[in-house]
């Protein structure tokens, strides 16, 4: 048994949890907040059984797209601080992250 702890942007959780439902797996919703664009995202706690595995992955790998987005950075442009830069910057955002823990035990009350 795996617990998978997979981090999802906002924008695929209700899809997501959505197709893992309608799979028979268990999804527990958290609200979470990181990256470097500080940007909400959801994280999911799923149960799952080592021979699912690969479906579990598929499933995410097929809901949870990477998109692109334009951030205007504030990196400066020069060495002494001349300025920073302000142009928008083209930055890949979205897909999943997922943390595989191992389970010694998992009980349903």
């Amino acid at each position: 048994m795996k617990l998978v702890l997979a981090v999802i942007q906002d924008a695929d959780a209700a899809a997501l949890i959505r197709v893992l439902s309608e799979h028979a797996f268990e999804v527990t919703k958290l609200a979470s907040t990181g990256g470097f664009l500080r940007e909400g995202n959801t994280t999911l706690m799923i149960g799952v059984p080592d021979t699912r595995m690969d479906e579990l992955k598929r499933h995410v790998g097929q809901t949870c797209r990477t998109r692109t987005r334009l951030v205007t950075p504030g990196v400066p442009m020069g060495e002494g601080g001349e300025g920073m830069a302000s142009d928008p910057v083209e930055v890949a955002v979205g897909g999943a992250v997922m943390f595989v823990l191992g389970v010694q035990e998992f009980v349903k009350v």
